[in-house]
């Protein structure tokens, strides 16, 4: 049996653009960002126990991901590759003990970037469905 893909509906076009244009913007900023590495990127990034000089690598990888998140095209793909850097943002914190909300701010960006891509691809809502058919 074939499933009917239909458009999604003008509220959750804008509520998909919403959850995944704040978050690109954030992790823009932070890309942007680390490619400077200004004194406090360079302290946190020592208390994580990285070496000097690899905010600009990760700025950079951040950079491209998020870029391919952004793209229609390749938003699956960017989007898979920015939740592999959450996880590694989140097992760096881990590892040192820091906070809670440093662990759950990744978790919060990958979920407004899968929320707004699932609400905006039928697609992918097809292979995921939030409910059981009969």
């Amino acid at each position: 049996m074939a499933t009917v893909m239909t458009a999604p509906s003008k509220p959750i076009v804008w509520t998909s653009r919403i959850l995944r244009g704040l978050a690109a913007a954030f992790l823009l900023f932070d890309g942007g960002f680390k490619l400077f590495n200004p004194a406090p990127v360079a302290e946190s990034f020592a208390a994580l126990g990285y070496p000097d000089g690899i905010a600009l690598s990760l700025g950079i990888l951040l950079l491209v991901c998020t870029v391919l998140a952004i793209i229609p095209r390749t938003a699956v793909l960017g989007t898979v590759l920015l939740t592999g850097y959450f996880g590694g943002a989140i097992a760096s914190h881990v590892r040192v003990g820091d906070p809670l909300f440093s662990l759950v701010f990744p978790l919060i960006l990958g979920g407004m970037l899968w929320g707004g891509l699932y609400l905006s691809d039928a697609r992918l809502r097809a292979v995921f469905p939030l409910r059981a058919h009969d």
